[in-house]
């Protein structure tokens, strides 16, 4: 037996408004038992007010695409939508919601990956061979930029490219072992050989072209 919760939020909050979900029926014998902390309606609220924002962060770093972002953060919730027995308080939410969400990214960051090295360098011979002036040229390179160091992403171990998305978009060290899980005494050293190995293999990948 499942119910829809429509969870309506202030665009103001970053949460877009009217978004449903539908979830398992919580009976009240569960909640008087303490199984789950909130009812599933304030749970939904309480999650979309916290994490959408941050989540949306993250997945737009990752695609460079805010509308594809969207479609993935829906996927994300529509999973969370499936397994209600994580609004229990005992359960680490946030943590399971963002490596969901770099899993999706990172996989569609994959796919997309090889098709955007072909665009992209057709894109900039056209430019610089018709460019009169330096804007339009200039421009097209840092996007050239942004989407090289997607691809060099990519291509690492996804642990590493976890952990150096989630710094990046302020995730502190106690967080990055929470959503993660792994020793925070080693948050330290697995973030310095994460930059490393991007650097080196952004070197592979492309060193020595514009």
């Amino acid at each position: 037996m499942s119910v829809v919760y429509k969870v309506r939020m202030g665009t103001g909050d970053g949460v877009p408004d009217g978004i449903e979900l539908n979830l398992p029926r919580v009976s009240s014998r569960e909640q008087a038992a303490g199984e789950v902390a909130l009812s599933p309606d304030a749970a939904l609220e309480k999650v979309f007010r916290e994490q959408y924002p941050r989540l949306m962060n993250l997945l737009a770093r990752i695609t460079g695409d805010r509308f594809r972002a969207e479609e993935l953060a829906s996927e994300v919730f529509c999973k969370l939508a499936a397994r209600p027995a994580l609004f229990r308080p005992q359960n680490n939410l946030a943590g399971w919601l963002y490596r969901t969400a770099m899993n999706l990214g990172l996989d569609a960051l994959k796919m997309n990956s090889r098709r955007m090295k072909n665009e992209n360098a057709a894109a900039i011979e056209r430019a610089a061979s018709s460019a009169s002036g330096g804007g339009p040229l200039e421009s097209l390179l840092r996007e050239e930029q942004r989407r090289r160091v997607q691809s060099a992403l990519a291509e690492l171990k996804p642990v590493s490219a976890r952990l150096l998305l989630l710094r990046y978009v302020g995730f502190s060290y106690r967080e990055l072992a929470d959503t993660l899980k792994i020793n925070p005494a080693s948050v330290g050293q697995l973030l310095l050989r994460a930059t490393s190995e991007f650097k080196s293999k952004y070197s592979e990948l492309y060193e020595g072209k514009i």
